[in-house]
């Protein structure tokens, strides 16, 4: 039978890319008619740059509100004060500018103002069966990390009654536009920009040699993945190329194609949630550690697939696990878990979280229990 699969094309309206951020914002804004509209920033960038006043000063009169304090891994908490801030200010719009987290939190944020969520436990009822109220209040953002989340209609926000990563869904959360500033990622510190650009190649790895893959997530994966595998070694080599920068921000942006044309990730991402809500390990350097495990253990089931990855990463015939970790270790980023002080001892708490993710079980080779996601932790070690 021919193969089957439908792509469904989600609610963003635009990317812009290449251009300075506080003058696409300006525009972007003015399209949207948004009259009130609260910026979510990165603490660092407020009080260390002039970029968010730089911002503020083309958007003038019409920023309401600023949210400067979201933490790692978007807890609840953080997401109902941002939420309590924009009910306040009367947001119409709201603009992100930082990483994946304060990204993840204004989508969570729309959710909460369109359901009247007020509390942390309140955010209980939007992942209840019962369908929840669309966002009236839309998101821009200007990512300055490559994690790529803008590109997807889901969230991660982090309970902290349970220290899990919890994934909030609504096809209209994908932020209404993104503005690719390369010159923005400038004040990136080198370790998360180069940590996240392996999450991105992440994406494209795990989508490309997924059992559900597609041709058309295929074809950004794989231009994506080279982009990004380039792109990463010349931002390492001159921090300063801003063309290096773009190449890997474009390359993030392909690689969220299967994951938002419905192509589920495997077990690096899986174990990755577990890694960075319960012991805080930052979500680029889960991929750092766990991709090129995964893969080798994987290698017997998905060969093929494998190949794929390795030919657009500019050595057909090698190893794909081999080839990822020879990338990550000379982008100088951590690729064990005894790097980032995880033993042994911790491997079955672990496992056995791993197992309730969405991702664990759709791995390319079935994993039937904790027992196999410790083998691919032992890999790891």
């Amino acid at each position: 039978m021919p193969q089957q699969g439908r792509v469904v094309f989600g609610a963003m309206e635009e990317v812009v890319f290449g251009r300075a951020a506080a003058e696409a914002l300006a525009e972007i804004a003015g399209r949207a008619g948004a009259e009130r509209i609260m910026l979510m920033v990165s603490g660092t960038l407020q009080r260390q740059t002039d970029e968010i006043a730089r911002i503020r000063a083309a958007l003038g009169n019409k920023v309401a509100a600023v949210f400067d304090r979201m933490p790692p891994h978007t807890p609840r908490q953080a997401v109902v004060e941002a939420a309590g801030m924009a009910r306040e200010a009367g947001a119409d719009l709201i603009v992100t500018i930082g990483g994946g987290s304060i990204t993840d939190g204004a989508k969570a944020v729309q959710l909460c103002l369109a359901n009247d969520i007020r509390s942390a436990e309140a955010m209980d009822a939007l992942r209840a069966p019962a369908p929840v109220k669309p966002p009236a209040v839309r998101q821009v953002s200007v990512p300055t990390t490559l994690s790529a989340g803008e590109f997807s209609a889901i969230s991660g926000v982090t309970d902290e009654r349970t220290r899990v990563k919890e994934l909030f869904r609504h096809p209209r959360i994908i932020p209404q536009a993104v503005v690719l500033d390369p010159a923005l990622t400038l004040h990136t510190p080198e370790w998360l920009f180069l940590s996240t650009g392996i999450r991105a190649v992440d994406h494209c790895v795990e989508g490309i040699c997924s059992k559900e893959a597609h041709p058309y997530a295929d074809a950004q994966a794989l231009r994506g993945l080279a982009l990004l595998v380039s792109g990463l070694g010349r931002v390492k080599a001159d921090p300063a190329d801003l063309e290096a920068r773009l190449d890997c921000q474009l390359g993030a942006w392909l690689s969220m194609a299967p994951l938002a044309t419905g192509v589920p990730m495997g077990a690096s991402h899986g174990i990755g949630y577990v890694l960075g809500a319960v012991f805080d390990i930052p979500h680029g350097h889960t991929s750092c550690i766990m991709l090129p495990a995964v893969m080798r253990w994987n290698a017997t089931a998905d060969a093929g697939r494998q190949a794929l990855v390795a030919a657009a990463m500019g050595a057909p015939g090698e190893a794909a696990g081999d080839l990822l970790d020879r990338v990550i270790a000379g982008l100088g980023m951590p690729r064990s878990l005894s790097a980032v002080g995880i033993g042994p001892e911790s491997f079955g708490r672990i496992a056995e979280a791993a197992m309730a993710t969405p991702w664990v079980p759709r791995n390319p080779r079935p994993i039937a229990g904790p027992e196999q996601v410790a083998e691919i932790l032992a890999l790891a070690a």
